[in-house]
């Protein structure tokens, strides 16, 4: 029973430690009474029997403490003193209080963010069954050293693996598509960005609708009848969240299909813009279905469990080179790769928000050292109140949790504070970043606010240790002797700050130097020469349904109608048709042949970017014509038969040669054809992110209903083209009423959509450079202040003996300037490293960039002399007299 007996003293010890302190006193009064009491008996006078008593019974004060010592909890006493006494402390500084809490805030708030998104898109496991035995197959081509290696799969690749080998568990496939959506009643037509899925997609993924059910494998076969899924967002803002709609019918590209579930609120693969899907086989044409040349397919596949990734990837591989030599005049690789379904998810993203952590991070360390500073600072002014603490008994512990509890308050504030901005921060970094994959499950938990609190605890620790460990040292007894003009201890302090000063300044260097990296190189993609005129230039794209203009003739008619009414309206100065315009993006390529060359090898092949274009395209959008002639309107339906290169494609198929008149065989229709070269233009930029490609033009009213349904209509403006966009929706209308437009943009809106990422993290990263630069000027400008109300008598000495007072104001420069010019030197250093990490992220433009390294190292020079002219020029004009009547 005597562990009984003991938590029942420790609780009551916990949860009655007034009741029981009342008692000790009561106590300790009632034996120092009675030793009084035997004094006063033996004749002693009651004010002598009282120190008598005192002297034999011994402090009470060190009584007490001995005493509540032996108590349980006795930890939560010495906590509650220490924070008493810290925020005693900090309330009597309330300017350095607020600007300490103020700067922790911003470095642990900025912090916590970043964790929260970083923890939700690259840590946090996919909402998936077993994710971790979820792998992206993908076909490989040997040597091809362009892109990263990893191509979409075939359709006909696909149904081989799936069938051939045992590696896996299960495969699935899907591809991307889109769809109008036409309303029953007087809802608009609308523009639908969607998926094709393999039936059991959903199953390998381990996903089970909300309502209804997924696709069976006699729905996911060539001309099956129409079936589709809907997302969770088009079922509850099309739909109204009407479960009823389960087994009607809705109208994709004017056709029926049957709605047969709709999928969970949380599913978001691979795209949260996706709004529909239908069945992998439908998203092909029949012809199309089973190729093992058109590479337009996403394979997952679920590892077996006594079988690892490489393993089963291997058996894959073998097929597919047995598949590729089955088919050696098609563009078919020879290996397959793969790699963690998590790892394909955030491929683009995993770089940009670990470089973004970094730079919090820098941010914070700069905030942490910058506090160490204030802390040093304040030691330093209270260097005999911590000395007489001493004196009287207080352990260099004691003296240590103290400071240290100080610096902890500051820094639990700042949490607090912090994770509130971080909140906010989190919401709108995830509303803003463009297509961030896994966005949906960014939120805070409570791991965020462990998280939080585990941060501003291991803070307050970097910034308090050093200045408490400092400021109660060996010669803590010697402050009680020294006068204000002392300067005895005074060196190592100042040697100290000047050291945290400098790592501040270097961690400042690199992070600018990355900054100012990120920032020129979109600088250099908003501003790239697409190869085009921009000024000027609306576009606006539109998709005919196949079911509907299902002729060469239809499409045609469509196409020219347009043209022709776009052109009559007032503003507008010329119309052109095209599939995708230079910056939007890549449409596709094309395998091709020389007529009467071979190709280099069976794994190389001629490859070329496709487009399609009308004959006005090329000198409305400025583009040079080489050399030849472009379209006209004779090549038009089936006199098709020839194309336009870019300058790029004649100098890499046909180097030191003319290509006008070359023949090419390419199935730009159903069936493969040769078509001749007629004229050679110059280059455009398809994606501003990658290096120019040769590309190929078809003409576009050649009416193609599988080749020319999409397309874009580019108008030249001589008034804002924003104006005009709605004339040219009313055109479409005004032909087809229930045909909707979509990327409604001008030149420079769409470059600004395209590079919106790349400048998302590059103004970031930028904005936490530049609070970390005015940290770091602030935190010099204090070092150097307190450095010279230090040195004030030696100062006045100086200028009493006739020291002049350039002369001074250089000494004291130079003093603050000495630790800016070591930091700018050790963090150009680091930066060389730092520019290496963030290569892949930087665009036409090498690593190491001597015009950013110059202006950061002069933006950094010129911060560094702002901060210390003050306190130089306050210490040039020091009266010596009354410097030297300090004391």
């Amino acid at each position: 029973m005597r562990w009984q007996k003991k938590l029942v003293m420790r609780l009551r010890m916990l949860f009655g430690r007034g009741r029981e302190g009342r008692a000790l006193d009561t106590e300790l009064s009632f034996h120092l009474e009675e030793q009084t009491r035997e004094y006063v008996a033996a004749g002693v006078s009651p004010d002598d029997a009282r120190r008598a008593a005192l002297r034999s019974f011994g402090n009470p004060g060190l009584v007490r403490e001995q005493a509540r010592a032996t108590w349980s909890w006795a930890w939560l006493d010495k906590l509650a003193r220490d924070l008493k006494y810290g925020l005693r402390t900090l309330l009597r500084s309330p300017g350095f209080a607020f600007v300490s809490v103020l700067v922790m805030a911003l470095g642990i708030g900025a912090t916590t963010s970043l964790f929260t998104m970083v923890r939700a898109v690259l840590l946090r496991p996919l909402p998936f069954r077993d994710p971790d035995k979820l792998v992206m197959v993908y076909d490989h081509f040997r040597e091809n050293t362009s892109g990263d290696g990893f191509n979409v799969v075939a359709p006909g690749d696909y149904q081989d693996w799936r069938v051939k080998t045992h590696g896996f568990e299960e495969m699935a496939a899907m591809r991307g598509t889109g769809a109008i959506l036409t309303g029953e009643h007087s809802e608009l037509p609308e523009v639908l960005q969607g998926g094709g899925g393999s039936a059991n997609l959903f199953s390998v993924l381990g996903v089970t609708p909300a309502y209804g059910r997924v696709f069976t494998e006699a729905e996911d076969q060539p001309r099956a009848p129409n079936v589709v899924l809907l997302t969770w967002s088009l079922f509850e803002r099309r739909f109204a969240s009407n479960p009823s709609i389960v087994g009607r019918q809705i109208h994709l590209d004017s056709t029926p299909y049957t709605v047969v579930g709709v999928l969970p609120r949380w599913f978001a693969y691979p795209d949260a813009r996706d709004q529909f899907w239908v069945p992998y086989a439908s998203a092909f044409s029949p012809e199309d279905y089973g190729t093992h040349g058109r590479h337009q397919s996403l394979v997952i596949a679920r590892l077996r469990p006594d079988v690892s990734a490489t393993a089963a990837t291997q058996e894959v591989s073998a097929l597919q080179y047995q598949i590729h030599l089955a088919h050696a005049s098609d563009p078919v690789p020879e290996d397959a790769w793969s790699r963690p379904l998590i790892d394909d998810v955030v491929k683009n993203v995993r770089t940009p928000l670990l470089v973004l952590l970094g730079a919090v991070g820098c941010m914070l360390l700069i905030a942490c050292l910058n506090l160490s500073n204030l802390l040093v600072a304040r030691a330093a002014t209270r260097r005999k109140e911590v000395a007489i603490r001493g004196a009287l008994g207080g352990s260099r512990l004691t003296l240590i949790r103290e400071q240290i509890t100080e610096s902890l308050l500051i820094c639990v504030a700042g949490g607090m504070l912090g994770l509130m901005l971080s909140l906010a921060a989190t919401r709108w970094l995830a509303f803003h970043w463009r297509n961030l994959p896994r966005a949906e499950s960014i939120h805070a938990d409570a791991g965020v606010l462990a998280f939080s609190l585990g941060l501003a605890i291991l803070t307050a620790l970097v910034s308090g240790l050093i200045p408490a460990i400092a400021s109660t040292g060996k010669g803590i007894l010697a402050a009680l002797h020294e006068s204000s003009r002392s300067i005895g201890g005074s060196t190592s302090r100042a040697r100290l700050r000047k050291t945290m000063l400098t790592a501040e300044i270097a961690l400042t260097v690199t992070l600018l130097v990355a900054a100012g990296l990120l920032f020129r190189s979109f600088i250099r993609l908003r501003t790239a020469d697409l190869g085009c005129t921009t000024d000027h230039i609306m576009t606006m794209k539109f998709g005919l349904p196949e079911t509907q203009y299902n002729t060469r003739e239809k499409v045609l008619s469509f196409h020219e109608n347009l043209l022709e009414r776009v052109r009559r309206l007032p503003g507008v100065r010329g119309a052109a048709l095209v599939s995708t315009v230079p910056g939007a993006g890549s449409e596709g390529d094309d395998v091709f042949t020389i007529v009467g060359r071979p190709a280099p090898s069976l794994s190389i092949q001629n490859d070329a970017m496709v487009h399609a274009a009308d004959p006005e395209y090329f000198h409305l959008m400025q583009i040079p014509l080489l050399r030849g002639r472009v379209f006209t309107t004779h090549e038009r339906l089936r006199n098709d038969r020839f194309i336009v290169v870019s300058k790029m494609f004649a100098n890499q198929y046909f180097p030191g040669e003319d290509p006008i008149g070359k023949q090419i065989h390419d199935s730009w229709d159903t069936k493969e054809e040769n078509f001749e070269i007629i004229g050679v233009v110059g280059d455009t930029v398809a994606d501003v992110t990658k290096p120019v490609q040769a590309t190929m033009y078809f003409p576009i009213l050649s009416g193609i209903p599988t080749r020319t349904s999409e397309a874009t209509i580019v108008a030249q403006t001589a008034i804002d083209p924003l104006e005009i966009s709605l004339p040219i929706q009313r055109q479409i209308s005004a032909i087809d009423p229930q045909l909707p437009v979509f990327d409604v943009l001008s030149m420079d809106q769409m470059l600004g959509k395209t590079t919106a990422s790349q400048g998302f993290a590059a103004n970031l990263v930028l904005a936490f450079a530049g609070l970390s630069l005015l940290l770091a000027g602030v935190g010099l400008y204090g070092v150097l202040a307190y450095l010279v109300t230090q040195r004030t008598n030696e100062l006045g000495v100086r200028i009493a003996l006739g020291a002049p007072r350039q002369q001074v104001l250089r000494l004291v420069l130079l003093d603050g300037l000495r630790p800016a010019l070591l930091g700018l030197l050790v963090g150009l250093a680091g930066s060389a490293g730092v520019a290496q990490l963030i290569r892949s992220m930087l665009y036409g433009m090498e690593p190491f960039d001597p015009m950013i390294f110059a202006v950061v190292s002069g933006l950094l020079l010129a911060v560094a002399a702002f901060a210390c002219l003050m306190p130089a020029w306050r210490a040039s004009r020091l009266d010596p007299m009354q410097a030297l009547r300090v004391e």
